[in-house]
C-alpha cells in the first residue's frame, strides 16, 4: 500500500509497478485483523494511504452501507484503487487526493480513521495522529499498523539481505522517516495526546516455496528499480551494490527452506464519547 507522505517528506518506496503489485496482495484479513472486530455496518471510515485499494475495499465491505474514503497525497496509485473498486462493483467508496497532515475534512467526520504502513513514512507521525484525531468523531476509533525493519528476521542468513536492511534504513531516515515504527507507536500516540493507546502485534510470515519465491522476486524488483536506486545512490550505494542485493533476494527466495518474518505493531485508540 503506498503511503500518504507529508509535503516535506518523500515516500521511500515510490509508486512503481513492482510496489503497487506487492501492495495489491494485501487484504483487511492480512493487514487489519486487529480492527475488523470493531467495525459495524453504517460506519464512516477514512483510510489514510490507501494505495491500490485492496484493504480499503475490504473495509468498505465490512461497514457497508457506510461511506469509506481512501486517500493518497498523489494521483498515481488512485487509478489502481478505482479500477479495483470497479472490478468489485463498488460505486460507493471514494478515492481522493489528500494529505494526512492537512486533511480536507471537517472535525468529527469519521467513525474510524485507519492507516496501514503509513506512519513509518512520515516526517511527523505525531502530527499525523493529531490530524487523524481531529477528523475522528467522539467515541470513534483511530487505528494504525506499522512494521519494524530492525526486528525483521529471515532464514537462511543471506548476507545481501542484511546489506539491504542497513541500506533501506539509511535511505528511509535520510527521507525523514522512521523504519522501526512498530516499537514507537505507543510513544507517538502519547505524544499526540491520544487517550489510553493500546498496542498489539502480529506477524507476516513467508514460509512456503511459492510465497518465498514471489517475495524474493518482488523485493529484488523493488530495490533494483529506478525509484529506490536514485535514493540509494544518495547514500553511496552503486548500481553494482543494488544488483548484488537483488541477486541475494532472488537466491533467498529460491532456497527450499526460506522463511521471512515481518513484525508489526498495531495501535488502537478509542476517543472519549
Amino acid at each position: 500500500m503506498s503511503k500518504n507522505v507529508s509535503s516535506d517528506g518523500r515516500y521511500t518506496h515510490g509508486h512503481p509497478a513492482s510496489t503497487l503489485a506487492s501492495h495489491a496482495t494485501r487484504s483487511a484479513a492480512s493487514s487489519a485483523a486487529y480492527l475488523l472486530p470493531l467495525l459495524r455496518r453504517g460506519m464512516r471510515l477514512l483510510d489514510v494511504g490507501c494505495g491500490p485499494g485492496t484493504i480499503t475495499l475490504d473495509l468498505a465491505e465490512a461497514v457497508a452501507p457506510g461511506q469509506v474514503v481512501g486517500i493518497e497525497p498523489v494521483e498515481t496509485p488512485l487509478s489502481a484503487s478505482r479500477a479495483a473498486a470497479s472490478e468489485r462493483g463498488d460505486a460507493i467508496t471514494q478515492f481522493e487526493v489528500a494529505d494526512v497532515m492537512d486533511l480536507p475534512y471537517d472535525d468529527d467526520s469519521f467513525d474510524v480513521v485507519h492507516a496501514h504502513q503509513v506512519l513509518q513514512h512520515l516526517t511527523d507521525p505525531v502530527g499525523a495522529l493529531r490530524e487523524m484525531r481531529r477528523v475522528c468523531r467522539p467515541g470513534g476509533w483511530i487505528a494504525a499498523r506499522d512494521a519494524d525493519y530492525a526486528a525483521m528476521s529471515w532464514h537462511p542468513d543471506v548476507p545481501e539481505l542484511s546489506e539491504w536492511r542497513a541500506l533501506y534504513r539509511a535511505v528511509a531516515r535520510a527521507n525523514g522517516a522512521e523504519p522501526d515504527a512498530a516499537r514507537r507507536l505507543r510513544s507517538w500516540a502519547l505524544a499526540a495526546e491520544l487517550p489510553e493507546p493500546r498496542v498489539s502485534g502480529s506477524l507476516w510470515v513467508y514460509s512456503d516455496e511459492a510465497t518465498c519465491r514471489w517475495w524474493g522476486e518482488s523485493q529484488a524488483d523493488r530495490y533494483a528499480g529506478e525509484v529506490f536506486a536514485a535514493q540509494a545512490a544518495e547514500q553511496g550505494a552503486s548500481a553494482d551494490d543494488l544488483a548484488r542485493i537483488a541477486q541475494g533476494w532472488r537466491r533467498w527466495g529460491s532456497t527450499p527452506d526460506a522463511t521471512f518474518l515481518m513484525p508489526h505493531g498495531e495501535l488502537l485508540v478509542q476517543l472519549p464519547g
